[in-house]
């Protein structure tokens, strides 16, 4: 089946169809990187990294690319207030570009934990003025923008299409509504390409209105046509984006090339906390450093990166995911029963005796990578795509059990890697060598004494062993060839 995706330029549905096929032009709107990534940040960039990873798998010669916003991106959306950079680099006491290297090292760390493909080119900002300088230069060559006191804003009432993608209405948007009326508007809906600087302003480029910096809305049309060209097949981000930010990169890249700025847009949706979204200016977010290593006060512990990027593929990357620790623990359950289910399939097929390829299970092997290209298909459905892998996780244990030869075992595993680590980027840490051997060593102690128990008739002590280690993570199965453990 074609692959079919929602634009949320015209919310609905369609199929797939690349500019230039079988390339792919891919912006995805990157970190303002003024604080650790958190939560929110992972179901964003793990949701985007997912799509990616099915258009490769799928033949498609993708470019990727993602920005990373070190100037311009000021605290209130509407082009007032302080530039987040610069007001954490004077709380921290360093230069803004200080603050922004330690962040973008931490951004690409907690990427790399998650197991996100780096994007092929990742252009900043600060690095592109002269590019956004000629970009305004255009806009206002053709009446589009407007000079004021050295700020130069975009005419909103130039562009007929401005708020289709959001469906917002110009002629609704009051004065006011949002924040304080700035007086240099014609329209309150007009948006700034270059602010000029005020005195003190750290980060600041000559331009032809004056000592500035670019606005934040400016930065990503200018650097996804450059590195894409004028016309984008997809342009990805989260649906807090969706106005103004999208709404405003159309509206400049169209109005500067006379041409369709993307085809496709797509926008994931948020972490929430109890129906309230998680973010930083909310103060109820939870860093990636403290879901992984630190711990904080919402957690009940830590969680391996693995597991986090499991559960935010349990949903689908246009529904909310609600947190809570009971979710987590339930990825946790889930994402270990699929490790350990493709653990136990590699080591049976190593060890299978050979034989005759079996035409049933040829079959099924057909029909779980038919079943997992459909949900895919269907505008990247994970959570659907990782059932079917559970599915194909139950049926490969009784293929095993019932003593497959080893090259049906092979292809099985073969598909199995394909999945949960090619298309779905579940990775998991490899356990040394030396500490498996041990930790079963361990296990069988602990298995022996329960057995021991239950031969005693002592049921309270074999409960207790079995409840402590269900606690941990670790299920113990009782089995006719005897107690075999899984969990860790």
């Amino acid at each position: 089946m074609p692959l079919r995706v929602f634009n949320t330029l015209g919310r609905k549905t369609e199929d797939f169809v690349p500019l230039n096929p079988p390339r792919v032009g891919m912006y995805v709107c990157g970190p303002t990187v003024y604080g650790h990534s958190h939560l929110g940040h992972a179901k964003s960039y793990v949701s985007f990294d997912a799509i990616l990873r099915w258009l490769r798998f799928s033949g498609f010669e993708v470019n990727y690319v993602q920005n990373i916003t070190d100037v311009g991106h000021l605290t209130d959306d509407a082009d007032e207030g302080e530039d987040k950079i610069i007001a954490e680099a004077r709380r921290r006491g360093l230069h803004p570009m200080a603050v922004v290297e330690l962040f973008m090292r931490s951004y690409f760390d907690d990427m790399d934990a998650l197991n996100i493909l780096r994007p092929d080119i990742s252009p900043r900002a600060s690095g592109h003025i002269p590019e956004q300088i000629e970009c305004v230069r255009k806009l206002l060559e053709k009446g589009c923008a407007y000079e004021v006191n050295g700020s130069v804003y975009f005419d909103v009432q130039s562009f007929s299409k401005y708020g289709r993608l959001s469906g917002r209405d110009v002629s609704e948007l009051e004065a006011g509504a949002r924040v304080e009326v700035n007086q240099e508007k014609k329209h309150p809906a007009d948006f700034a390409l270059w602010k000029r600087a005020e005195p003190g302003h750290i980060m600041r480029w000559p331009s032809p209105w004056g000592e500035g910096f670019p606005g934040w809305h400016l930065e990503c049309s200018v650097m996804s046509q450059k590195y894409i060209g004028e016309t984008l097949d997809i342009h990805g981000g989260g649906i807090e984006n969706q106005f103004p930010h999208h709404e405003c990169e159309i509206a400049q890249g169209e109005c500067a090339t006379g041409k369709q700025f993307c085809r496709y847009w797509l926008h994931n949706n948020m972490v929430t906390l109890n129906g309230q979204k998680m973010g930083k200016s909310l103060g109820n977010a939870i860093s990636l450093k403290q879901l992984f290593y630190e711990g904080h006060p919402l957690l009940e512990k830590t969680f391996e990166p693995v597991v986090i990027r499991h559960f935010i593929l349990t949903s689908h990357y246009r529904a909310p995911l609600d947190f809570s620790n009971e979710a987590l623990r339930g990825a946790e359950s889930g994402s270990y029963k699929l490790r350990d289910a493709a653990r136990e399939l590699s080591q049976a097929a190593a060890a299978a005796p050979a034989k005759p390829r079996a035409d049933a299970i040829r079959a099924a092997l057909e029909q779980t990578e038919k079943s997992f290209a459909e949900a895919m298909n269907e505008d990247f459905n994970t959570a659907a795509a990782i059932a079917t892998v559970f599915e194909f996780a139950r049926q490969t244990g009784t293929w095993i059990r019932e003593g497959a030869g080893r090259e049906d075992l092979t292809a099985a595993d073969l598909l199995m890697r394909r999945l949960t680590q090619d298309a779905l980027g579940l990775k998991w840490p490899e356990t040394p060598a030396a500490a498996q051997s041990r930790l079963n060593d361990v296990m069988q102690i602990l298995v022996d004494l329960r057995n021991e128990a239950r031969r005693n008739k002592n049921f309270q002590l074999s409960d207790q062993i079995r409840a402590r280690l269900t606690a941990l993570g670790i299920e113990l199965r009782d089995l006719p060839e005897g107690t075999k453990w899984t969990g860790l």
